[in-house]
């Protein structure tokens, strides 16, 4: 286990509240009106699936991680975290079913994320998962506002509401972490960080491209939104404000 995985943060048990707060706001709220159906492009479609499998898992992995880093409160926001993931990747399902779509069992992007979240400790769990939640941000902002289809903006909007959130809860905990590091390579630590991103968020140019021009942006501009909302993300990381991290949504 690493040795910043065993850091003793104050502080969590507010994002316990902060999660459970949201969980009965969207008890209140409810589901959206499946009933009204979904017309999308054929490659925003394909989008979506592959974003589905992304968001489906049950975090054990996470969860077990932890719980080994011994600070109850973190570990109970880990849990309601892994639940709200679960619901994205619920959402998202009825929202392919409301178009007649059907969900993927797997995709090979997916299975490279969970593999390097799995190689080691809970610093590099989060740093890779970070990744995911930082193009996520642009994914889901691009679908909430680049189609006229009411289901699927109302979809994507509540989801991003939620990855907003999620970005800081991980801020802080990495803080927590690579503040165990040597003075000396925390940035170096994040600056690789953002190189990822950057490779990563290629990749997604790439393989999302025909969707992302039918969501009127363009490859690199989403590459650059996503490296550009990467400085607060590291900034966050790196000082003790996490709180002053803001999205970009």
């Amino acid at each position: 286990m690493e040795r910043g995985d065993r850091v003793h943060t104050d502080g969590f048990a507010k994002w316990t509240r902060r999660f459970e707060e949201e969980r009965e706001r969207r008890r209140v709220q409810g589901d959206p009106d499946w009933r009204q159906g979904a017309t999308l492009h054929p490659a925003v479609w394909a989008g979506i699936q592959r974003f589905q499998v992304g968001e489906d898992g049950d975090g054990a992995n996470l969860v077990g991680k932890a719980d080994e880093a011994g600070d109850g409160d973190y570990a109970q926001a880990v849990r309601l975290f892994v639940a709200e993931e679960q619901n994205h990747a619920r959402l998202l399902a009825r929202l392919l079913a409301a178009g007649g779509m059907p969900t993927l069992t797997g995709h090979w992007s997916d299975t490279v994320f969970v593999r390097l979240r799995r190689l080691m400790g809970l610093r590099m769990e989060l740093l890779v998962l970070m990744i995911a939640e930082v193009v996520a941000l642009r994914y889901y902002r691009a679908l909430r506002d680049g189609t006229d289809d009411p289901l699927t903006s109302d979809v994507a909007g509540r989801i991003l509401s939620d990855e907003q959130r999620h970005v800081p809860f991980h801020c802080e905990r990495l803080h927590a972490s690579l503040a165990e590091l040597p003075r000396a390579t925390r940035r170096p630590v994040m600056a690789l960080w953002r190189l990822l991103l950057l490779a990563v968020s290629l990749v997604v140019a790439v393989d999302h491209g025909s969707a992302l021009r039918q969501l009127s942006v363009g490859r690199l501009r989403f590459v650059a939104d996503v490296v550009g909302s990467s400085r607060a993300v590291v900034s966050a990381v790196l000082v003790p404000r996490p709180d002053a991290w803001t999205s970009a949504g």
